[in-house]
């Protein structure tokens, strides 16, 4: 149970800051999404706002943003990143300011590809960040279709230093079953890394990761799924090395199938 983890969910993706992307509206959606937060285990939550042409990213703003709301709410510690969109002006900025965009400036950026493309020379872009010193954390590729049939890619990028973070919503079915299925792809050839909400409110998009990972200890057992949202998203916090050796991942057989 998410009370009984030592450190609690560290939950790596969120909209929980209000009044800057498409996620919370106001202060009080904040707080609230903070509380929902960590009544449901999560004791730190990267604040990872938009970082496009139509989110301007403004460290300055989020900062204060995150100290105030830090002040405000307790059990819980929310920690600076962005959900870094693929353009060509972002990925220029980043690699000359390599700090600013990843979580608490420390490597590790939050990297969105586009919904409608894929960019023919992305090997050639994830090794660009890489040079910089970011570490690359593909975000719920379960819910983008282009990447679907191109597991292998999703594949060579976790080989070459890339990690994949996949939606609990989408490990529930929340997000559909074709999400939902290819997310179990995912895990199941160990390509899954960390387990994250993508949170934008409190109703729909919650930022609660005790569902998810009470399914998924059920089905594959507490050892394979507590890196997922515990050990490796705790490491993107703090810039240590992620647990991420590809390993296949297989559902634990229940006593009676053994007689099967």
């Amino acid at each position: 149970m998410p009370g009984s983890i030592s450190g609690g969910f560290a939950d790596i993706h969120s909209h929980v800051l209000y009044g800057i992307d498409d996620g919370a509206k106001t202060r009080e959606d904040s707080l609230q999404m903070l509380e929902l937060a960590a009544r449901t285990g999560t004791t730190d939550i990267v604040a990872t706002p938009h970082a496009n042409s139509r989110y301007p990213y403004n460290p300055a703003v989020i900062d204060a943003q995150i100290a105030d709301l830090n002040a405000s709410v307790g059990g819980i510690r929310v920690h600076r990143g962005c959900d870094f969109h693929l353009q060509m002006d972002n990925i220029q900025d980043a690699v000359a300011n390599p700090q600013k965009y990843s979580i608490n400036g420390r490597g590790y950026l939050m990297v969105e590809f586009p919904d409608i493309l894929l960019y023919r020379d992305v090997d050639a872009i994830l090794n660009h960040l890489m040079e910089a010193g970011l570490i690359p954390v593909i975000t719920h590729p379960e819910r983008n279709s282009f990447l679907h049939a191109r597991v292998d890619d999703l594949a060579r990028w976790v080989t070459n230093g890339c990690y994949l973070q996949v939606t609990a919503g989408s490990m529930t079915g929340t997000f559909g079953k074709q999400a939902q299925r290819f997310a179990r792809e995912l895990l199941r050839r160990g390509l899954v890394q960390i387990i994250a909400s993508d949170a934008h409110d409190c109703v729909y998009r919650p930022p609660a990761l005790n569902a998810a990972y009470e399914a998924m200890a059920h089905e594959y057992g507490e050892r394979v799924v507590r890196p997922l949202f515990v050990d490796n998203p705790h490491a993107t916090i703090t810039g240590d090395t992620l647990d991420a050796d590809v390993r296949p991942v297989k559902p634990q057989r229940s006593w009676y199938q053994f007689w099967k």
